[in-house]
């Protein structure tokens, strides 16, 4: 069975641990802060990306939407295993790293909402209905037989 799109998911899957990994090391936690969901984002954006621009196969376009739907899954079991007592006891800033990500998370849905409904123009409640133009009444001209 050949399997598409894996390319695509193997180099946003290195790219996010990789900067998983290096936020870990900025906030002092001695682990892989998000470098999953970063990956997932990453992967979302580039098919998006890859997709709009016509650069993905029809089969290849399948192939990174199957690997998308699977992500999830993959997500629940790496967060099952991480150590979460390890973190807490860690300090404050892994506490303070959730609420971030949850609040800018809230924050962020009226963006995105407004973004997905960016094409559709609502009229303005104001505003009259736009009745057309009419045009002056021209009768057809009597022959002079018909009279």
């Amino acid at each position: 069975m050949i399997i598409y799109g894996v390319a695509l998911l193997s180099i946003c899957t290195l790219a996010g641990l990789f900067v998983g990994d290096l936020l870990g090391v900025l906030l002092g936690v001695p682990s892989n802060v998000g470098g999953v969901g970063i990956a997932m984002i990453l992967l979302i954006f580039g098919g998006s990306y890859l997709s709009k621009r016509g650069l993905l196969a029809g089969k290849t376009e399948q192939g990174i939407e199957f690997w998308s739907a699977i992500y999830i899954p993959i997500v629940v079991a790496m967060a099952a295993q991480q150590n979460v007592l390890g973190a807490l006891s860690s300090g404050p800033v892994a506490i303070l790293a959730g609420l971030a990500a949850v609040s800018i998370s809230f924050a962020l849905v009226p963006v995105l909402d407004r973004l997905g409904r960016k094409d559709e123009v609502a009229p303005e409640p104001d505003a009259k209905p736009v009745t057309p133009a009419t045009a002056p009444v021209v009768t057809p001209a009597t022959s002079s037989a018909q009279r």
